[in-house]
């Protein structure tokens, strides 16, 4: 779990762009707007970042 408000991709923090929190297997996550395509449409691409993102499926 991320402990502070940066964007799981690009490691950027809240106070150097917008993040939107989101909550995966019981955990808070942060992203920001550049990144969250992926997490809808490439979830696969964030394996390594999110546990368990090989088994998500894209929209």
């Amino acid at each position: 779990m991320s402990t502070s408000k940066t964007c799981i991709v690009c490691k950027k923090s809240s106070n150097e762009i917008p993040v939107t929190k989101f909550y995966y297997k019981e955990d808070e996550f942060y992203i920001c707007p550049q990144h969250l395509p992926v997490l809808i449409h490439n979830p696969q691409d964030l394996v390594g970042l999110l546990d368990g993102a090989d088994k998500l499926q894209g929209g």
